[in-house]
């Protein structure tokens, strides 16, 4: 990657990174309500969980040739039984109202919506590039939870939209197209050193987000500009 392209766009990620949060304790606390929500329709918790995570996993290893969307039912109805599909509407209800309760188990930041508006006010544009394993409406359920509208991104991944995960190298490559601009115009903001460094295989720069950074492999973070929130604010603004 050549520091001396001008960035065009600055990418986003939401959970951890605009919207604070601990991974496990908000994946625990929502599954409780989706299991509350899904019990009157026969769905066992543990059976449901699992298919849950299943269709995860499927999306996660999407190749492109479908949706995330179709790729994921398709695994769930596999791994919990075609009655999936009947009930895809109580589902789709849940990520649209109740889903929105799950907000107590993330936290808030002021600078989240400051650092969207310091890109902005820069000239370059603003893309919520979070893992597009949720449905739209819970993508931008969750941006509300941290005081950000959706018209502040011209560009919203989610499962619909999108074919590919993180960290395939390809869902950063294809967000980049998307809008217009080759991978290395764009700087991916993120606090996952796995998956939201995988951006910098495209040769997109990348800045990890350290309030509640993901390091599973251990990676050695020099490699990329990192820091807090105030540090990123001084990134996007001497960028």
């Amino acid at each position: 990657m050549s520091e001396n392209v001008k960035i065009k766009a600055v990418l986003f990620d939401l959970d951890g990174t605009l919207l604070p949060m601990d991974n496990d304790v908000f994946t625990n606390g929502y599954f409780k309500m989706l299991v509350k929500k899904m019990a009157p329709f026969g769905f066992a918790p543990q059976e449901l969980i699992d298919g849950v995570w299943t269709g995860t996993a499927a999306m996660v290893k999407n190749n492109g040739a479908q949706s995330n969307c179709d790729v994921f039912w398709k695994a769930f109805a596999g791994a919990v039984g075609e009655r999936v599909y009947a009930a895809r509407p109580q589902f789709e209800d849940f990520y649209a109202n109740e889903f929105n309760q799950a907000k107590m188990f993330c936290g808030f930041s002021e600078k989240a919506l400051e650092s969207v508006r310091i890109v902005k006010a820069k000239g370059m544009r603003a893309v919520l590039a979070s893992n597009p394993i949720f449905p739209m409406f819970a993508q931008i359920g969750r941006l509300r939870w941290a005081g950000i509208e959706p018209e502040e991104f011209e560009h919203i991944t989610a499962y619909e939209n999108y074919a590919f995960s993180k960290p395939n190298p390809a869902f950063f490559s294809t967000v980049a197209e998307q809008i217009g601009l080759r991978p290395e115009e764009c700087l991916m903001v993120g606090n996952d050193a796995d998956e939201d460094g995988a951006a910098a295989k495209t040769g997109m720069q990348v800045f990890l987000l350290t309030d509640h950074l993901i390091n599973r492999s251990g990676r050695d973070l020099s490699v990329f500009p990192h820091g807090d929130f105030e540090a990123l604010q001084t990134y996007l603004a001497n960028i």
